[in-house]
């Protein structure tokens, strides 16, 4: 067996938003669309999904409570991505900071509080 690619899903009580929270403020784009609930978010060569549901994910609390991530991006460039998120009115959880592991990083949440990472190495 060959994998080709990793899909995360991630739950939004409202699709829409959550939409254009990756769209505008992150800058993907939309992949796909299915009905009312469904929706894959290009990022790069990635595609995450994004399902509509009708409770908060309910792991969003213990994510944050135990220091962990819904989805770690990797990129180039997290000074500037930083900057830029900054200037759209995003409030980063952490902002650039350097791992001992050897990259470096910023953490926000999105538009329905997932934990994300932006990191890159060093």
């Amino acid at each position: 067996m060959v994998i080709s690619g990793i899909v995360a899903q991630l739950r939004t009580t409202d699709l829409p938003a959550s939409i254009r929270f990756y769209t505008e403020v992150l800058g993907f784009t939309v992949a796909f669309r299915y009905e009312d609930f469904y929706a894959g978010i290009r990022a790069g060569n990635q595609v995450f999904h994004l399902k509509q549901v009708d409770a908060q994910d309910p792991s969003i609390a213990y994510v944050v409570e135990e220091g962990h991530f819904h989805l770690y991006l990797e990129t180039r460039g997290v000074i500037a991505a930083a900057s830029d998120l900054k200037a759209r009115g995003v409030a980063l959880v952490k902002d650039v900071h350097e791992t001992p592991w050897g990259t470096r990083e910023i953490v926000l949440h999105d538009d329905q509080g997932h934990t994300l990472y932006l990191g890159e190495p060093l």
